[in-house]
């Protein structure tokens, strides 16, 4: 976390912000509201398959600013045993996220090595780790592995429903990074995530295992002790829920631990930050950088 006094600490975020966020954003994202936008409609082709590259004239505003996430509620990858009970179905799924992601933003998409996620090999490492800050913050699972962003994918995913969050949220963030952002700023990010990574570890979520709900009572355990925080595992395997008392305070936190490096999200006024046995195990460094970001919205006026 940045060191310094509050005022001080505050300045240097907002400036993290100001490299992060399109430049559009730059002077309203304190104040934006996460006002959602109407569902585009389905197209089809001649052949009656969606037509994914038609759909979108414009994007609500990303979570990243401010704007409402495009899930309500997390969408993860099948575990390994639900995609063995029906690998034809998730085949097919994975067929279409995989065309879909290629008509709307022209990015390589590999074949699958891990079952529940599908490899997009983005232009850089900076580009694959801003992607999937952004994503999570949409509520839709991803994770960076070098210059590939993962998406999920499972058998129990619909076309109009699942299906089209994943491809959707690759064509909201993609969107944004390819036309709002300059290749010089581009290159800032990269810098920062350098920076950032002198720091600490960035923290993303974990895989959620056996040992998952331990970890997370032990998270809990940890932010009430750091923050006092009313905080408790979270009804996701491998999240820890913090309540804020409004959106606009939930929206301040969720980002400033972003970009303090905990890939955290929100679901209304609740905070949620990733629980991650392999980077953090015992849960210090999470909960010391919430206890960081809460002093300093306090300090904001933001809480």
């Amino acid at each position: 976390m940045l060191q310094g006094s509050p005022s001080d600490t505050l300045a240097r975020l907002d400036q993290r912000l100001a490299v992060l966020l399109p430049p559009l954003y730059r002077e309203k994202y304190q104040d934006l509201a996460p006002t959602p936008m109407r569902s585009a409609g389905f197209i089809l082709d001649a052949a009656g398959r969606v037509a994914w590259d038609q759909m979108w004239g414009s994007f609500c505003d990303l979570a990243m600013a401010g704007g409402p996430p495009h899930k309500g509620r997390w969408l993860g990858p099948a575990s390994p045993a639900e995609i063995a009970a029906d690998p034809a179905r998730y085949d097919e799924v994975v067929d279409e996220i995989r065309r879909g992601i290629g008509m709307v933003t022209a990015l390589d998409v590999r074949q699958a090595d891990d079952a529940g996620w599908i490899p997009v090999a983005c232009y850089g490492e900076a580009m694959a780790e801003w992607l999937t800050r952004a994503i999570v913050m949409e509520n839709v699972a991803a994770r960076r592995r070098r210059v590939q962003l993962h998406l999920p994918a499972s058998p129990a995913f619909r076309l109009e429903k699942e299906i089209r969050n994943v491809i959707t949220v690759i064509a909201k963030t993609a969107h944004y990074w390819v036309d709002h952002m300059p290749y010089s700023q581009q290159a800032q990010i990269g810098a920062l995530f350098a920076e950032l990574a002198t720091e600490g570890p960035a923290i993303p979520p974990g895989e959620p295992d056996a040992a998952s709900d331990d970890s997370a009572r032990t998270l809990t355990t940890a932010i009430i002790a750091r923050s006092g925080l009313a905080a408790e595992p979270s009804t996701t395997p491998g999240w820890v829920s913090v309540p804020c008392p409004t959106v606009a305070s939930t929206v301040w936190m969720t980002r400033a631990l972003m970009a303090s490096n905990v890939l955290a999200r929100r679901e209304e006024t609740m905070l949620l930050v990733p629980v991650n046995v392999a980077v953090d195990p015992g849960g210090g460094l999470v909960a010391a950088r919430v206890a960081d970001v809460l002093a300093l919205a306090r300090h904001a006026g933001r809480i």
